[in-house]
């Protein structure tokens, strides 16, 4: 991810030298602001790169020496059913109604978005292990053996 994280770094500086220099040159707020906010969006998206790249180190990708196969294997877990997605779309929904007809309408979206939002970010928080990294958590993975040795049987990890 070290790639990516150097690619919206540059997206953020630029970013900033553009809002600098309309800010400086217009004059005017509205601009400058969407300019700003574009920065600051790219510098958080650049943040996480660097982050994830700094705690899992390089990926198959950022090596000159990797082949296909090195990337080859599970992703990551991935949750098969879950209330969330729902619960935060119905909270959108509920506050983009709330502009329309009232405050209070808002405020119960926001009330739902926040809880659908917060059970997504959360609901596997308890897990344990993590499953892109040696496997997946706690259960045992099913290989075979390279077509070069011509067994062609499985074995267990």
């Amino acid at each position: 991810m070290r790639t990516e994280s150097r690619l919206f770094i540059g997206v953020a500086a630029f970013f900033l030298v553009t809002a600098v220099g309309y800010g400086w040159r217009s004059r005017e707020p509205a601009g400058t602001a969407v300019l700003i906010v574009a920065f600051l969006m790219a510098a958080l998206v650049a943040f996480f790169l660097h982050m994830q790249y700094r705690r899992r180190g390089l990926r198959a990708q950022d090596r000159r020496d990797a082949e296909i196969a090195d990337t080859a294997g599970p992703l990551d877990f991935f949750s098969p059913h879950s209330p969330w997605p729902i619960t935060t779309a119905v909270g959108s929904v509920l506050a983009a109604l709330g502009v329309v007809y009232g405050l209070w309408l808002f405020l119960l979206g926001l009330g739902v978005l926040g809880h659908g939002v917060f059970g997504m970010v959360f609901q596997h928080a308890g897990r344990g292990g993590h499953a892109g990294r040696g496997g997946h958590a706690g259960r045992d993975v099913q290989r075979s053996n390279s077509p070069a040795d011509g067994s062609g049987s499985s074995s267990t990890r």
